[in-house]
């Protein structure tokens, strides 16, 4: 598109001196060889041959109309501005004679009376001065970009160089980590093994403590049952604790209290350790047995506090049908939450309190340097793995941009990690080239992601016209959001338009000196002329 631009400049820029060249009116000098006065015209379709008198005699008689190219006669027809001084070009034949100049040259109104003025000069005037302009900033943005590739060169070698010594670090960072793994293992053993006794000896401790307790219980326990305090559980003491019935389903006889005994009628204190062991979780203690289970009020003795308004509020009058039927379902559905009557608590047999035995005591003074030991090789270890990491990162990161397509000669690569704005009366569109593009309201709200950096998308002769960005933030029963950047040449950089063609699809332009073309010399310009 810009070497199209220059060629026009070129063409512009050039002598306005003129030679005229004798055709038909409207006929092009492109086709001027088709039109040879006082010779049979053919039809450039080769429909037919007609007389060349018949040329431009207001009738339509080829079906292309290119006997007609400066009269209306033929609808498909079209004229052919000259407009010397400016760009010629093309009108339909409708417009030639209907009072309105559409040429600059005013050449399509010659037999209409309209009062028109030739200003294809002053047109080409300011056309030449708008490319000149371009033309300018074209060649200013093609020096910028040779001292963008220069500057790419040098950070692409620094980069590899970077990469090179980063390797090296790498190799003695992991020889580090290695050997700092060695130490902790070193390390971590010893305070295992003194972990693991220190653990044991809490747990002998706390089955000492846990045995005192049950003997302390089990002499409990026996004083309760021991009714007559005559020194000896009997089995008829026993039938008063029902619970401890190996089958609930019946009644607690006297020869499964005796089998509980051990076949005994009675037990003493040291006879009952062996009985304590059957039954110690199932007893439930007589004062927990007797202790009175708390009184629930029934549901209807709970009642709302009475609000003198209700009567007010809803008269019965004005309840619709619906409204009581659904009062008689409560009613219902509250008779059979009276009905309903809650199951009695179960006592359950006491538990040992886990907390009993109080917290496992503190590490003795060696368990506890071997434990500082160790955790100082871990957290050594643990630095140097993450600076490893870091590295691996930095590495990763390196090679990307080494091997990233930053144009034919890296004249795009200072746009990596670069962010460009570009505010409207609504929104932020924010660019991130290789990176993202998103959009946030002006005025507060969260960010919508437009699309990720994908490919350059120019045509074949220009791919790096175009950057696509895909994989956007799914639109409302739509797809996913996607932009398309258009580059062009600037000074600068910077984002300057946007707009969404398409739903959810978005374009944006984009100046660069990187897009930058190399103008022609204008100034070396060869002498033509102009065709009338």
């Amino acid at each position: 598109m810009m070497s199209c631009q220059f060629l026009l400049l070129l063409l512009l820029s050039v002598g306005v001196s003129t030679v005229e060249v004798q055709r038909p009116r409207g006929v092009p000098l492109s086709k001027r060889q088709f039109y040879e006065e006082g010779k049979p015209f053919t039809c450039l379709d080769g429909s037919r041959t007609i007389p060349f008198d018949r040329v431009n005699d207001d009738y339509c008689d080829c079906q292309d109309g290119s006997d007609e190219p400066g009269t209306s006669a033929c609808p498909n027809g079209s004229f052919h501005c000259t407009n010397a001084g400016f760009r010629p070009g093309f009108i339909p034949s409708s417009r030639i004679n209907d009072g309105i100049c559409d040429c600059c040259d005013t050449t399509d109104e010659y037999n209409s009376g309209a009062t028109c003025q030739n200003s294809c000069r002053e047109l080409g005037r300011k056309e030449r001065e708008s490319l000149q302009k371009m033309a300018e900033i074209a060649k200013e943005g093609f020096l910028l970009k040779q001292q963008l590739i220069q500057e790419a060169k040098r950070g692409l070698e620094d980069k590899k160089a970077k990469h090179a010594d980063i390797e090296v670090g790498k190799k003695d960072l992991e020889q580090k980590v290695e050997a700092l793994r060695t130490v902790k293992e070193t390390a971590e053993q010893p305070e295992r093994e003194a972990k693991e006794r220190h653990l044991k000896a809490w747990e002998d401790q706390k089955a000492v403590i846990q045995m005192e307790k049950d003997k302390t219980r089990m002499a409990e326990v026996f004083l309760e049952l021991d009714d007559d305090a005559d020194g000896f559980v009997s089995v008829a003491e026993f039938l008063s604790h029902s619970e401890l019935d190996s089958n609930s389903e019946d009644s607690f006889t006297e020869a499964e209290a005796q089998e509980l005994l051990g076949g005994e009628e009675k037990v003493d204190t040291v006879a009952f350790e062996s009985v304590w062991n059957n039954i110690k979780e199932k007893y439930i203690s007589e004062a927990i047995a007797d202790t009175p289970a708390p009184v629930e009020t029934p549901p209807e003795e709970i009642r709302e506090p009475d609000n003198d308004n209700d009567s007010e509020q809803y008269p019965e009058d004005d309840i619709p049908d619906e409204e009581e039927d659904e009062d008689e379902e409560d009613e219902d559905d509250d008779q059979d939450d009276r009905d309903y009557k809650s199951p009695p608590t179960t006592q359950t047999p006491e538990k040992k309190d886990d907390d009993d035995e109080g917290t496992m005591p503190p590490y003795d003074q060696e368990t506890q340097s071997l434990i500082d030991a160790a955790q100082k090789a871990r957290d050594a270890f643990d630095e140097a793995e993450r600076a490893l990491r870091e590295v691996d990162d930095q590495i990763k990161n390196l090679e990307k941009e080494i091997s990233f397509d930053f144009g034919p000669s890296a004249e795009f690569a200072y746009l990596y990690s670069q962010c460009y704005e570009l505010t409207t009366s609504e929104y932020i569109y924010r660019l991130c080239p290789f990176n993202r593009v998103t959009q946030k309201p002006k005025f507060g709200g969260s960010e919508t992601n437009l699309g990720s950096w994908g490919q350059w998308a120019g045509p074949e002769d220009n791919i790096y016209a175009l950057m696509k960005y895909d994989h956007g933030t799914g639109c409302w029963q739509g797809p996913n959001r996607s932009t398309t950047i258009k580059l062009t040449c600037g000074k600068e950089t910077v984002l300057t338009s946007t707009s969404e063609p398409s739903r959810c699809e978005y374009l944006m332009e984009f100046t660069s000196p990187s897009i930058c073309q190399e103008p022609p010399n204008l100034d070396s310009a060869p002498p033509g002329h102009e065709e009338l």
